[in-house]
């Protein structure tokens, strides 16, 4: 039997661990970022959040930056930037700069959301004008910006033009599957928090999908968390940690990363944890053979091109493992 080739990433949206400090935080996610260059993983993408006290990847470009020179080979990019607080030519010079620094391994996805919310999105970007309208045009300005010097206009990326960065369009519904198939972009959707639409939206892609300079062929990426452990015991005690983000989310009391529990009954009432159980993302738990089976379902069913994890554990050594889990079953496809 002729072996499956899938590539996998990682996601990281530099979790504060309780008890842990900020610095512990982004030196956890350079730890993560060399153990994964190691196992083969294809790129590690970090996300923008603002005004969250679970997360400590604001300033995203930095982050980034410092992950590459920790680093030597991995892809490292934004998953995304949020493009609505940012000016487009400021990412181009970013990404540009870093792209010239690095050739070779900087990505860019793009998403439209604010990643925070609305108090702290308008300080983020002081402008009246519509930011989530203009998404469409920016991504296009973005394009240009970092494009070949023939079709660049009278405002320049310097560092950016001829970097060429790739750029990805980021989705977790089907609105932006409809501008990356008409713009002939990778399509990277959100399944670990927001798995309703991806089919859909997948579909909606791969048949608007238009061949471009940058993409001949659609290219999906789906992001799901992955709890690997060395028993299906193990990985549900893991995965407390991640049920108590999601319930923070849910209930707007979001955290630090909380430590495992034995039991969420002893948290939640049955009636919460019904709340949570629906609205928790796309989640592959267990030890191999459960990951081997639930990574086969998943993609009997969206055939993603790229898988992304996103592994929310407490210790981080657990977490590493994971990791080294997921990559085990997939190289064994």
């Amino acid at each position: 039997m002729k072996k499956i080739k899938l590539p996998v990433s990682v996601l990281n949206l530099v979790p504060l661990r309780q008890g842990h400090s900020t610095k512990d935080a982004i030196d956890e996610m350079v730890t993560l970022a060399k153990a994964t260059e190691k196992m083969g993983y294809l790129r590690y993408w970090i996300a923008e959040h603002h005004n969250m006290g679970s997360v400590v990847s604001s300033a995203t470009a930095i982050l980034i930056k410092h992950t590459l020179e920790q680093t030597n080979n991995i892809r490292v990019g934004a998953g995304g930037i949020m493009l609505p607080n940012h000016s487009p030519l400021v990412v181009a010079e970013q990404f540009g700069t870093m792209a010239t620094i690095y050739p070779n391994r900087v990505d860019l996805g793009l998403g439209r959301a604010p990643g925070t919310d609305g108090l702290t999105a308008n300080a983020l970007r002081r402008s009246q004008h519509q930011a989530v309208e203009q998404f469409p045009k920016e991504v296009m300005d973005i394009l240009q910006y970092v494009g070949p010097e023939e079709i660049q206009g009278p405002v320049r990326a310097i560092p950016g033009i001829g970097t060429n960065v790739p750029v990805y369009i980021l989705g977790s519904s089907i609105s932006s599957a409809h501008l990356a198939a008409r713009l002939g972009l990778p399509y990277a959707f959100a399944a670990h928090f927001a798995p309703a639409q991806m089919e859909e939206a997948f579909t909606i892609y791969r048949s608007q999908f238009k061949p471009s300079v940058y993409l001949e062929q659609p290219y999906t990426i789906a992001c799901v968390n992955v709890i690997a452990a060395e028993s299906d015991e193990e990985a549900n005690f893991l995965l407390t940690t991640l049920q108590q983000l999601f319930f923070g989310i849910i209930t707007n009391k979001i955290e630090p990363l909380k430590r495992p529990v034995e039991n969420m009954k002893q948290l939640l009432s049955p009636f919460e944890i019904n709340l949570l159980n629906g609205r928790m993302g796309i989640v592959f738990s267990g030890d191999k053979n459960s990951i081997y089976k639930q990574l086969m379902n998943f993609q009997q069913q969206f055939v993603a091109d790229e898988i992304m994890a996103v592994t929310y554990i407490y210790d981080q050594e657990k977490q590493v493992r994971s990791y080294e889990i997921f990559k085990e079953v997939v190289d064994n496809l």
